[in-house]
């Protein structure tokens, strides 16, 4: 009797998407060293985008054909313009002085129209006229919906998905979860509904020198450029009680984590990624055989010549440990963590009465979000 043929591998099958945003919001699940877990996007900021505006159109809010706008430097304004695109919306941008040409060409490809802002001595400044721009057309233009990604809780609401998600990949069990804070959106909107959900979750943010966000605004970094991790204003949308763990990093120890993620899993993701990587390393070296979760906002594109051209100069993960302290007053770069445990916002950044027209006396380190 002639032996069976085997049969060849199953064709794999792959989704057909109806929109580039159902391919791009979806990240590759990438295992780095034992239990950590990479969620590796393309842009992660699309889940906020396409939530909002979901949300917006459902509660009739916006409606189709209606302008919405929002000040930006690459990542948000690009989510927007593709939620826009799919939902039949006009979509204007603020852009920072930090846009560059590709990233500008998209945006106008995809429909949006652009106004961006002169060279700046500071991204602070460059913050500041942005947000009095889009004030002034929305004083021209009242039918324009400030979209308000800093400040809107309507961006929290896209992440549940993305818990979903999660929780069908991850086994069952108490995860920690490490990602840059930002807006508050992406860590808050992920950890709130994995919690809803009744999983254990414990919260590592990340912040840079400089940052109002959690208090280091009496520092600065002259070479910071992670994007979408810190701000020069206080955000309504940053729930500072959802954070067990806060870690501040200046560039040279983000430029190590991305670096070192390229060199030893080829993953080519941005400056916040190297810094999640760097930190859930560390903490899983500390407490080895608990899941962890890294959030990896965007790929590396943006910083091919700022950051990986200069590989050389990367300092070695391996020989990199942060300061521990117990309180803020303790703070010092280049790397410090504390336990936040879930401790009120500094009064620097709380929110109440502030006034995004108004300048504001803190370094900016709200660079490209």
């Amino acid at each position: 009797m002639r032996p069976r043929a085997e049969r060849g591998p199953r064709a794999a099958r792959a989704v057909v998407h109806e929109h580039i945003t159902d391919a791009v919001k979806t990240p590759d699940l990438i295992r780095l060293d034992g239990d950590v877990v990479l969620a590796r996007f393309e842009t992660m900021k699309v889940y906020a985008a396409l939530g909002a505006v979901r949300s917006l159109l459902r509660r009739g809010r916006v409606v189709p054909g209606q302008t919405l706008i929002d000040s930006s430097s690459g990542i948000y304004a690009l989510a927007l313009a593709m939620a826009c695109h799919r939902y039949g919306l006009r979509c204007h941008i603020v852009a920072s002085t930090t846009v560059d040409s590709v990233m500008r060409a998209q945006l106008e490809i995809l429909g949006a129209t652009v106004d961006q802002m002169p060279p700046s001595q500071s991204l602070r400044l460059d913050q500041e006229r942005r947000v009095r721009h889009v004030r002034r057309l929305l004083d021209e233009r009242p039918d324009f919906h400030w979209m308000r990604q800093y400040h809107d809780a309507v961006h929290y609401e896209g992440y549940r998905e993305f818990a979903d998600l999660i929780t069908g990949s991850l086994p069952e069990g108490p995860v920690t979860v490490v990602g840059a804070v930002g807006t508050g959106a992406s860590t808050g909107g992920l950890v709130k509904a994995l919690r809803e959900s009744g999983r254990p979750v414990r919260l590592v943010g990340i912040q840079p020198f400089g940052s109002v966000t959690f208090g280091s605004e009496g520092f600065s970094d002259p070479e910071a450029i992670i994007a979408g991790i810190g701000s020069s204003i206080p955000f309504e949308n940053v729930h500072h009680e959802l954070y067990d763990t806060v870690h501040w990093l200046d560039f040279r120890h983000a430029m190590a984590g991305a670096v070192g993620l390229l060199r030893t899993h080829a993953v080519f993701a941005g400056l916040s990624t190297g810094a999640a990587h760097l930190v859930a390393s560390w903490e899983a070296a500390r407490a080895p055989g608990r899941p962890y979760l890294v959030l990896g906002a965007d790929t590396g594109h943006r910083y091919a010549e700022r950051v990986f051209a200069r590989h050389r100069e990367a300092l070695d993960m391996a020989t990199l440990r942060p300061r521990r302290i117990d309180t803020l007053d303790a703070l010092r770069p280049p790397w410090s963590v504390l336990e936040w445990a879930g401790r009120p916002a500094p009064e620097t950044a709380h929110p109440a009465g502030h006034d995004d027209n108004a300048p504001t006396p803190v370094p900016s380190v709200e660079l490209l979000p």
